[in-house]
């Protein structure tokens, strides 16, 4: 017996042996497999996990947007989806490309031509409305899908539409102030790392991409919306009146050259490209180029003065308004004798500016008009800006330097004229213009001295003369409110000469003696009538009033406003650099009050508060009715976008 448990415990033992070598081959079988995977294996089936369940992603940034300088929105971008397809995906053709014809508004032939595209990605139609999108995902079509994107949209219309511009559909900046700063505004793209699941599923979104800021950088502009749309209403009623062809209001802060407006007609809605002409979309302040006409006589009077050819007492004989150079005539509209040089400048006498500038001479002239970049670009960097049309002083004959005495025979932009004009402003130093609130370092240039200050002052006293009850730009007088001005009436050249048509244009400086605002008008081809104390002086007239009316700070004296002629019978003067102060935070709630019944100094106060520019209809002291009524909404929201006389005022 003891034999055979001694048999049995040995047999046990080579079984349990055997278990254990087994397990222990297992083990080391195991081990020798994982660390083969992990260490000969391990990158090649890392990299077909990650294809597997992940993916990389790529989401696109928000175009920067455009605001004016309060802060209100110009162009921004709001998402989009667009339609594109996947051609090897589709199962049925003829049924996909029905459905998506029908969904989208499109020709059929033209959608099937799109889904039977060999491509393995095609765009079907950018950019689809929301009713467009919800058809196309309840169809839910194989190979058929949707995308976002991001759509460019101008909230107020046509307002500064030359110069904001406008993208393509890929957002890229074409033109103005988009394409100027296209760079800065463009967005960056992010890659992100995406989770999925066994059905593709997304799973998460890595979190670190979500840090990296993609959008692009906003622009800050110059312009104020508010005189931005006081100078687009003025312009386009003097077009219609007129029936011009075409004009410009430009309306510059002195103290810092910043554009408070740059008005072009005819208006162009950069919402609408499509149905635009390149007519429409021109900036015509810095791509036309003009003969300023006799607005350009202040800065030969500045150079004659400054070299004392002349003083503001000497004597020029005007011929009686008729007079030879060479083998041209020159002619006076208003026939003088002798008159002093200041009287000249008032009576705007082509043939007085003739003889001074001949006296002259043409090298000190034109050195001069170089000085105060005529001839090249402004700063402002705007694509298709003309240089102007300058002929070298070598060239000049007797008539030629007698033209440009007087503003004929040589080519400007509405820009240059700007500039030109804030010299004189500025106590006889250059100023550069200004579109941006913060214009790069690198495309200013230093500071010239060009006039004495004395030079300056006198020039100023000049056209001071000018809106003289017996001047020239009498029509742009505002009693109470001292301004320098000068008008001009250009006639354009035609083939072989001189033609029918004319340029009026008025330029105005606010208050005269230290200027704060200037106001620059060229109407182009009026018909009615062509001089620039008719046409364009007004339109300077009523864009001056509504921007002091905005800037708040009216006169208790302000009594009459007529909106058709802009004229004004009673302004107490008051200092201007009070009325130029920062515009009056405008609350957020709110009723239209009653203004019946209120005297106009009054009623523009309380719109002002508002930043609303009305239009005035009829003449009279008081206000008879008003739209809207009292107790509707205020009109905030229609006037950022871009609609005419939102807010209309009844005089009686």
């Amino acid at each position: 017996m003891a034999n055979e448990s001694q048999g049995r415990k040995d047999h046990s033992r080579v079984k349990i042996g055997l278990v254990a070598a087994l397990f222990a081959l297992a083990f080391a079988g195991l081990w020798v497999r994982a660390g083969w995977v992990q260490l000969h294996m391990g990158s090649a089936l890392l990299s077909q996990a990650s294809r597997q369940s992940l993916a990389s992603e790529f989401e696109y940034g928000e175009r920067g947007r455009i605001f004016d300088r309060n802060g209100e929105m110009l162009a921004t971008s709001v998402e989009a989806k667009s339609v594109y397809a996947c051609p090897f995906e589709i199962a049925d053709l003829d049924k996909a490309a029905g459905t998506v014809a029908k969904a989208l508004g499109m020709p059929l032939s033209q959608i099937r031509k799109k889904l039977a595209s060999k491509k393995q990605f095609i765009w079907v139609k950018r950019q689809i409305s929301d009713r467009e999108a919800a058809a196309l995902t309840k169809a839910d079509i194989p190979g058929i899908r949707l995308a976002s994107e991001f759509s460019r949209i101008y909230p107020n219309g046509h307002l500064a539409g030359q110069t904001l511009g406008f993208v393509d559909i890929d957002g890229h900046g074409l033109e103005g102030v988009e394409r100027l700063f296209d760079a800065r505004m463009q967005p960056g793209k992010a890659k992100f790392v995406v989770q999925r699941d066994a059905k593709g599923s997304r799973l998460y979104l890595d979190a670190q991409g979500r840090e990296v800021n993609i959008n692009g950088l906003d622009v800050r502009l110059t312009l104020d919306t508010h005189i931005q749309h006081a100078a687009e209403q003025a312009l386009a009623n003097a077009i219609e009146q007129y029936k011009a062809r075409a004009g410009i209001v430009l309306v510059v802060e002195v103290e810092s050259g910043d554009i408070l407006a740059m008005a072009n007609q005819p208006f162009f809605n950069p919402n609408t490209v499509k149905g635009s002409n390149p007519t429409q979309r021109r900036l015509r302040a810095v791509t036309d180029v003009y003969e300023p006409g006799s607005t350009f006589k202040p800065f030969l009077f500045a150079a004659a003065l400054e070299e004392r050819v002349i003083d503001p007492e000497t004597l020029i004989n005007c011929e009686n308004g008729r007079w030879k150079v060479a083998n041209r005539t020159i002619r006076d509209t208003h026939p003088e004798g002798w008159l002093p040089a200041h009287k000249v400048m008032r009576y705007s006498s082509n043939i007085g500016t003739a003889k001074i500038g001949l006296d002259m001479g043409a090298d000190v002239y034109s050195s001069y008009l170089s000085k105060l970049g005529f001839g090249e670009k402004t700063s402002l960097g705007l694509s298709g800006e003309s240089s102007g049309l300058v002929m070298h002083p070598a060239k000049w004959t007797s008539v030629d330097l007698a033209a440009i005495s007087f503003g004929q025979a040589i080519g400007v932009t509405a820009v240059q004229m700007a500039r030109a004009f804030l010299c004189l402003a500025n106590g006889g130093v250059t100023r550069d213009l200004n579109l941006v609130r913060d214009p790069d370092p690198g495309r200013k240039n230093a500071a010239v001295r060009v006039f004495s200050p004395e030079t300056a002052a006198t020039v100023l006293s000049m056209m001071k003369d000018v809106v003289h009850e017996d001047g020239t730009g009498r029509n742009a007088r505002i009693p109470g409110i001292t301004m320098a001005g000068k008008t001009g009436t250009a006639q354009k050249a035609a083939k072989g000469g001189y033609g029918d048509e004319y340029l009026s244009s008025f330029v105005a400086l606010v208050p005269a003696d230290q200027p704060k605002l200037l106001v620059i008008t060229m109407i182009d081809e009026p018909q009615k009538a062509n001089y620039g104390s008719m046409v364009a002086a007004p339109v300077c007239r009523d864009v001056t009033v509504r921007t002091l009316a905005y800037y708040g700070k009216v006169s208790e004296n302000l009594e009459s406003v007529v909106a058709e002629t802009v004229s004004v019978d009673s302004l107490a003067d008051f200092p201007l650099d009070q009325a130029m102060a920062d515009p009056v935070e405008q609350p957020e709630t709110g009723t239209v009050p009653n203004i019946r019944g209120l005297t106009v100094r009054r009623a523009l106060e309380v719109l002002a508060r508002r930043g609303i520019v009305p239009v005035l209809k009829g003449q009279g002291t008081t206000i008879r009715d008003q739209k809207p009524g009292a107790g509707q909404p205020w009109p905030a929201e229609q006037q950022r976008e871009g609609t005419d006389d939102v807010f209309i005022l009844w005089l009686s």
